[in-house]
């Protein structure tokens, strides 16, 4: 096991050796209703391909390597908040982890994941994924050499979005209901913190030393800032009128923050040194997900409403272009081109 991970760290070093020379890329987009992974040439912003999933994949990540590309995959139904989901019962059978074979472009295995997986993170060595199921208030492990689950920690009601402290290893897991962070120790799989943010937090990023998380806050239209260190919360960021802060991403150097805003149809630019906005940069209908190129220049929003991928210029702070894709684009995900 030991060799394994070793192994691991070093592909997962030298991609991103090979990312930062400017190596081309790939822009992976989940889309939750038509239930497939749009694939995108970051060199041409074509799709180049559509690999079905199956039912709602929402949350993306890929292996180190770029060889496997993880998907969730929930049989719940989509359910406006707070409306009783026993109005439309879940098929329990659709939820996993799809396992997509990156070079062939096709699904090859579905693992279990726990109950309504949505999103997940990864561990520093590329050997597990933790993941937030949705409606069993728990994180659950799984073992990404093989899909056995190795664990599952309980948290509070709606767990939605997972981080992973690239510093320490510590898990962060937002709970909805509650408006909570639970900070949890991945070797020990217990609880260590629990931080009220309040406003229905979606999701959590880090500054490239570990020093601070950033929580998007939906239901507050803020961005609440942790002391990873304390594990005290520092202040809130507030968005501009409208914003739903959702996805969460940041600049390789750790200066900035970006934001993507649902329904408020822009990313926010904040400067972390300052925690003030900077900018407010309109993209598509319902941005969700986002992801950044390698170098850190072009950002990726995943446009749930338009059914499109917005391309931005980061120095720039404007919208380039947008990318038709599947229905209800949710996530995404980065890796390098095999």
């Amino acid at each position: 096991m030991k060799s394994t991970r070793v192994s691991a760290a070093l592909i997962g070093l030298l991609a991103t050796v090979a990312f930062a020379r400017g190596a081309d890329y790939l822009v992976y987009v989940t889309n939750e209703r038509s239930g497939d992974v749009s694939v995108i040439d970051g060199n041409t912003n074509a799709v180049t391909a559509t690999v079905p999933a199956g039912k709602r994949p929402r949350g993306i990540h890929v292996s180190p390597d770029g060889r496997r590309v993880f998907v969730m995959l929930s049989g719940s139904p989509r359910m406006a908040p707070g409306v009783d989901e026993n109005r439309a019962p879940a098929d329990k059978s659709a939820d996993g982890i799809g396992v997509i074979d990156a070079a062939a472009r096709k699904l090859i295995d579905k693992w279990h994941a726990g109950s309504d997986p949505e999103q997940f993170a990864i561990s520093k060595d590329g050997a597990l994924a933790f993941i937030a199921n949705e409606d069993d208030a728990s994180m659950s492990v799984v073992d990404l050499t093989n899909g056995q689950t190795r664990g599952k920690v309980k948290v509070s009601e709606e767990p939605e979005g997972v981080g992973v402290n690239p510093a320490n290893g510590d898990v962060y897991v937002t709970c909805e209901e509650k408006g909570e962070v639970f900070v949890i120790s991945p070797d020990e799989q217990r609880v260590l913190e629990k931080i009220d943010v309040g406003a229905r937090p979606r999701s959590v990023a880090f500054l490239p030393d570990g020093s601070r998380a950033f929580v998007a806050c939906e239901n507050g239209g803020y961005v609440a800032v942790i002391d990873a260190k304390t594990r005290k919360l520092l202040t809130k960021i507030q968005l501009a009128q409208g914003s739903l802060p959702m996805g969460t991403v940041i600049s390789p150097d750790g200066k900035e923050l970006y934001v993507t805003t649902g329904r408020g149809n822009a990313v926010a630019v904040i400067e972390t040194t300052n925690n003030k906005v900077d900018a407010m940069i309109p993209v598509g209908g319902r941005a969700w997900g986002i992801a950044l190129s390698p170098d850190g220049s072009t950002l990726y929003t995943a446009n749930g409403a338009s059914n499109d991928v917005s391309v931005v210029d980061v120095k720039a702070r404007k919208e380039l272009t947008r990318i038709k894709v599947g229905d209800g684009p949710w996530g995404v995900a980065i890796a390098p081109k095999l």
